[in-house]
């Protein structure tokens, strides 16, 4: 054991021995330095200086600092948009029936997608059942009017019968009883009674005749009611949306409606919304809607927002009124925002914005050092970031956030190109 550890006690004398040697004959080597630094007095002054000695005799770093891009806060116009989705519908819809059971369609006079103005006629029905049924009317009020003239002529001849009945009794009744017996008397008195008792079945026949002219022309009114239902006429203006109409067809008030009418053309859409956003949205909103197979985006206002939310789904209907020109069908998809808020402020890339669990921050360069600054942001997009407090316009930042940077790291700042043509309305897209 002994004999090994002055082996290697040898070994260990040899190498420095061996440095040593390098070193006082090349005191430019690595082995010089070495000898310098443990104190041997070696001339290296004639040695070239490496970057580490040039860094420490001049005092400058050994690297230059990275270089960040960074853009400049400016202001912006903002816009916060919610995106909704749903199925065009109409806002009012009127079914059109037949009002009248068993008469067969032979005309229609209105299709799919027809504009119809209130009281138009869109369909015919079979009336000559009807017809017969006013002719029957007819010649039952020709009899009543028959009876009313006959039963007024009796009631004349009544009168005059009851006139001299009256006269004869009252001369009766002015002479002596030697003149008159009393038999006579009896007589004059009878025949008064019984003209007056024709005179009052005369007014009752005259009264039946009318009541039976009074109910023929109700009849008469019911069947003018019938034949104007026979015509399907539009009870409000608008568009003809379906027509399940046929000629031929039996029509029923009990079957399916013939024709459906979107009221005036008014169509919106019906989207559904989460409830946390249900707060947020007023009416009278603007909304900006694409519909299927039309360029371009059609101009909508929030009509109604529906005061129940569905327990189960945990989402609120909303409706946003599309403007009558707007090439809209009904039961169609539909998809489009509403511009919730609109306002200019500061903004930054959204890139250059770090969030964490206590807040947003950016890195602010100050005097090509990293500053890390606490902002509250606003409406945020793909592109843009409102800063609603903490950062002024004009500031610098970092363009993208990097995590490598920390707060006081000197940094080499190049301003990022702007780009060319871009609009401020971009901001809210």
């Amino acid at each position: 054991m002994r004999a090994r550890s002055r082996w290697m006690i040898g070994a260990l004398v040899v190498v420095f021995a061996a440095l040593g040697g390098a070193g006082w004959f090349m005191p430019c080597s690595m082995p010089g330095a070495w000898l310098q630094r443990v104190g041997m007095p070696l001339d290296r002054a004639a040695c070239p200086s490496g970057p580490a000695d040039a860094a420490r005799n001049e005092g400058t770093p050994l690297a230059a600092p990275p270089a960040v891009t960074v853009v400049k806060s400016a202001s912006h116009d903002f816009v916060d948009r919610f995106f909704v989705s749903g199925t065009l519908v109409a806002r009012d819809e009127a079914m059109v029936g037949a009002q009248i059971d068993g008469l067969r369609i032979i005309e229609l006079r209105a299709d799919d997608g027809d504009h119809v103005t209130q009281g138009e006629v869109l369909a015919r029905l079979d009336r000559t059942q009807l017809d017969a049924l006013v002719a029957q009317n007819d010649a039952a009020l020709a009899r009543a009017d028959a009876a009313i003239a006959q039963a007024t002529s009796q009631i004349g001849q009544y009168e005059a019968g009851l006139t001299q009945a009256q006269a004869e009794l009252d001369r009766a009744r002015k002479l002596d009883v030697q003149i008159v017996t009393q038999a006579t008397l009896d007589q004059k008195i009878a025949a008064f009674r019984t003209a007056q008792s024709l005179l009052a079945a005369g007014k009752s026949a005259l009264a039946v005749a009318q009541a039976d002219k009074a109910s023929r022309e109700a009849e008469r009114r019911e069947l003018m009611v019938r034949i104007d239902r026979t015509e399907v006429r539009a009870p409000v203006a608008g568009v003809v949306s379906r027509r399940t109409a046929r000629l031929g067809a039996v029509a029923l008030s009990a079957s399916d409606a013939l024709f459906r009418i979107v009221t005036d053309g008014a169509v919106e859409l019906e989207a559904e919304v989460p409830e946390q956003w249900l707060a947020r949205l007023r009416l009278g909103m603007q909304a900006k809607i694409a519909l299927p197979g039309v360029e371009g985006e059609a101009q909508g206002k929030v009509r109604l927002i529906s005061e129940e939310v569905d327990k189960a789904t945990r989402l609120g209907k909303v409706r946003i009124a599309l403007p009558l020109e707007a090439q809209a069908r009904i039961g169609s998809f539909a998809s489009g925002v509403v511009i919730v808020a609109r306002r200019s402020g500061v903004g930054v890339p959204t890139s250059a914005v770090t969030r964490a669990e206590d807040g947003d921050f950016v890195q602010v360069v100050n005097d090509d050092r990293i500053e890390l600054r606490k902002i509250t942001s606003g409406i945020a997009n793909a592109r843009l970031t409102e800063v609603r407090d903490g950062l002024v316009e004009g500031e610098t930042v970092v363009a993208k956030a990097a995590a490598f940077l920390r707060a006081g790291d000197r940094v080499r700042a190049i301003m990022a190109a702007a780009p060319a043509d871009k609009k401020v309305e971009e901001a809210e897209r």
